[in-house]
């Protein structure tokens, strides 16, 4: 299978502080990617390398079969869906929900001065559908939920029919519901074999959408387990990542994760 992301002994220093630290990680065609790891861990300076967003200090890498460094990084972001925290507070609190899909196709955020064509309308609207959001087209974005922004997040990071979609913790702040809804809509996007491949990062394995088929573990900027999801989501990789002795159920096709009491 084609390699979509192919990261060498990549390492990311800013400020004197080691942000990743010689990782090495290849994603494939088909694959949906879950990565997990506590706060500090470098999960989000991962996403941002893997969105051409920044660039490594030091190793190589390659996405969508362009290396970072040699090739114009505005020209390769459109092939990149992404959906983060971060990015979310850059977008207009004032655009309608519409617009903020819609300006994916020029990989900014804000309409300005751009052009867009009928496929363009068609293609938000379809999108904003697909996640249920279809009514809120004429909103503006600041006026949304939290669980509302999310999805219409989501819907933009397809915009571009990229060929890899990012989503740096899509479920950070949601509540229970607003969770369990974004999990089986990852999970119904995760089985289509029209999909892009899939990269989600958080911290809790009840997180993790049915479907998907790969785990990264990351621990104080490095590696410390990659592979199929079952072989990488035990008990000892995880309480090496947290730090913490845990035990890891699986109950179907979800996980959890709890405190192991001993006796």
């Amino acid at each position: 299978m084609r390699e979509v992301l192919d990261l060498i002994g990549v390492s990311v220093v800013r400020d004197g502080a080691t942000l990743l630290d010689d990782v090495t990680w290849t994603v494939r065609e088909g694959e949906r990617w879950v990565v997990l790891g506590p706060n500090g861990a470098g999960k989000t300076t991962l996403m941002q390398i893997a969105g051409a967003r920044m660039h490594p200090t030091k190793g190589s890498a390659s996405i969508l079969g362009e290396q970072l460094g040699k090739v114009d990084v505005f020209e390769l972001r459109p092939r990149i869906g992404l959906s983060s925290a971060a990015f979310a507070e850059s977008l207009p609190a004032n655009e309608k929900v519409g617009d903020v899909v819609l300006t994916a196709a020029y990989a900014i955020a804000g309409r300005w001065r751009e052009q867009y064509d009928t496929q363009d309308h068609r293609r938000s609207e379809d999108l904003l559908a697909a996640f249920g959001v279809a009514h809120l087209s004429e909103r503006t974005f600041g006026t949304l939920s939290e669980g509302e922004r999310k999805r219409v997040q989501l819907a933009r990071s397809l915009m571009t029919d990229p060929e890899i979609v990012l989503l740096d913790e899509p479920a950070a702040g949601l509540d229970l519901g607003g969770r369990e809804t974004l999990v089986r809509d990852l999970s119904e996007l995760a089985g289509d074999k029209r999909s892009p491949v899939l990269v989600l990062v958080t911290h809790h394995v009840e997180e993790i959408p049915p479907g998907f088929t790969h785990a990264l573990l990351l621990r104080q900027a490095r590696v410390v387990a990659a592979g199929p999801v079952e072989e990488t989501i035990t008990a000892d990789t995880l309480t090496a990542t947290f730090d913490i002795p845990l035990d890891v159920e699986r109950v179907g096709n979800r996980y959890a994760a709890r405190l192991r009491l001993d006796g």
